[in-house]
């Protein structure tokens, strides 16, 4: 899950910044929101991730979203943590399907003194997306390994490979593996699938793929269909979210 956070436009965002984490799998990044009234805010799109975050004093976690979220508000700074998918639950303590299409207070999920003492840390930090990577880091040392079937769930559904053959050659039912997916993720299979299409589909419009092709290539039926995802998804057009007309 290397694709930029911010896809919403051709233009790069130029209050965003990223890079990899020491946390495998992990991206560590940073974004200053403009005032809506000069510049419109770019939403945040579907990815299949979770992730903790820091923004005037306050520690919180973007649940895995189904939909495009428009942060709102005064310009801000903000940082994070985006977790590899799948893997923010074990770090949280919490099923992805609790947190789905939500924002949260950390306090709602871990005792108030301990988010008070790690919130006094991040503040105090000269970087807070630093502070935060290194908390994940420590938390993440004393947990236990991700399981690896989710890696590997997540890899096969990013091929485009079928959610029913995909649960075959994981040696799964589908059932359990929907349970697997709810509490990984936020939500099942198919709409992990069809989030990781999209993506693809974005990263290749954005390499200067045209419509169609991305589309083909990616796994859509054709240009339509992904019209409809980005719609759905999105709440937009295609040609409005990666600036082409």
């Amino acid at each position: 899950m290397n694709v930029p956070w911010d896809v919403s436009s051709a233009e790069p965002d130029r209050g965003y910044e990223e890079r990899a984490s020491r946390l495998t799998g992990a991206v560590v990044w940073r974004r200053t929101l403009e005032d809506p009234a000069v510049r419109p805010v770019r939403p945040v799109l579907p990815d299949g991730c979770m992730d903790l975050l820091w923004s005037e004093g306050r520690l919180l976690v973007a649940g895995p979203d189904t939909r495009a979220y428009v942060p709102a508000g005064p310009p801000r700074r903000w940082a994070g943590v985006r977790f590899r998918p799948g893997t923010a639950p074990g770090f949280l303590g919490v099923p992805a399907s609790e947190l789905r299409d939500r924002r949260v207070e950390l306090a709602e999920l871990w005792p108030a003194a301990e988010v008070r003492r790690l919130g006094a840390r991040v503040e105090a930090a000269a970087d807070p997306a630093t502070a935060l990577e290194e908390i994940a880091l420590e938390r993440a040392a004393g947990a236990g390994p991700p399981d690896p079937l989710l890696g590997l769930l997540v890899a096969a559904l990013d091929a485009g490979r079928p959610v029913a053959a995909t649960a075959d050659g994981l040696g799964i039912g589908a059932r359990q593996l929907h349970r697997r997916c709810l509490s990984a993720f936020g939500y099942g299979p198919k709409t992990l699938a069809r989030v990781l299409r999209l993506r693809r589909a974005l990263a290749l419009a954005r390499g200067g793929v045209t419509f169609a092709e991305a589309a083909a290539r990616a796994g859509y039926a054709d240009q339509p269909h992904l019209a409809r995802d980005v719609r759905e998804l999105a709440g937009t057009t295609l040609g409005e979210l990666l600036g082409r007309r």
